[in-house]
């Protein structure tokens, strides 16, 4: 077992006592397994971590997923290894299968947050046909509903810090210093904040941790992504894909459309409602 490999010694006493509180915080939480459907800069991964602690889910990204099978070397993460090195597309099948093994790990125990799949309705049927093996399904979809101008008005002003992925916007969430990360990795309140790692975020949050989080020094980048131009492009893709998706999950009655294009708490407020 995996688990076998880990020195409890080597781990601090904190960290320790720190899971095992998370741990019985979680126990009686019901099980939730939830889709985010959403277009770039709609707020996906301002609420995400947001659900994930409240609650106490795994939160799975397709990506990040591939590139921890291929680094693991999984059996799943060789032979999509082996479609990448051939330049092709990993198979849906595959895909679904390397969420299969997410789902086991003992951070998915309360369930999951599923983002960036699926993408196609045969890829919805797939992952559905999956979770049926295991006795459970998807008990709600959440599709962040919003107009693409405002969007644009979102991305073109986000800015990033690369190391932890918390997200700035010149408008609506500005750093203290321009162009420099607020929460330092060191200061305890650095979790909590992560939390407005936004693509909007509304004053009033930001300063509810005042003076607490120095800045780090640490530079904020835009993403080469973020233009007007490549962000038409995107969500024309989006909605083509994603539309039959949305419709799929329709049928079966579990889709909540949010109004994403609300400041964070009222999104927030929206989420909390949906999930309770």
């Amino acid at each position: 077992m995996a688990s076998s490999s880990v020195n409890l010694e080597e781990i601090p006493s904190e960290s320790l006592m720190n899971e095992l509180l998370r741990r019985m915080k979680c126990a009686p939480k019901p099980e939730k397994r939830l889709i985010l459907i959403g277009p770039p800069g709609s707020g996906k991964g301002t609420q995400s971590p947001i659900i994930k602690d409240e609650h106490c889910l795994c939160h799975l990204a397709t990506g990040d997923m591939l590139r921890a099978a291929v680094s693991a070397k999984t059996p799943l993460g060789i032979k999509a290894k082996e479609a990448m090195d051939k330049g092709e597309l990993v198979s849906d099948d595959l895909v679904v299968g390397i969420i299969n093994e997410a789902m086991k790990k003992p951070s998915c125990k309360k369930g999951f947050i599923l983002d960036g799949f699926p993408r196609t309705v045969a890829q919805a049927q797939k992952l559905d046909e999956m979770l049926e093996r295991q006795g459970v399904k998807i008990d709600k979809v959440l599709d962040f509903a919003i107009d693409d101008a405002v969007l644009e008005e979102r991305i073109s002003g986000r800015w990033i810090h690369p190391a932890s992925g918390r997200s700035y916007h010149t408008k609506f969430a500005p750093p203290r210093v321009p162009g420099v990360d607020d929460v330092s990795h060191n200061n305890p309140r650095s979790n909590s904040v992560s939390f407005i790692n936004a693509n909007l975020v509304t004053k009033n949050l930001v300063t509810a941790f005042p003076p607490f989080s120095p800045v780090t020094g640490e530079p904020l980048i835009q993403r080469k992504d973020d233009s007007a131009a490549v962000l038409k492009s995107r969500l024309e893709s989006f909605h083509r894909q994603t539309q039959p998706v949305i419709n799929y999950y329709s049928k079966k009655g579990i889709v909540a459309t949010l109004h994403a294009e609300k400041p964070l708490a009222d999104v927030t407020d929206e989420v909390r409602k949906v999930l309770s």
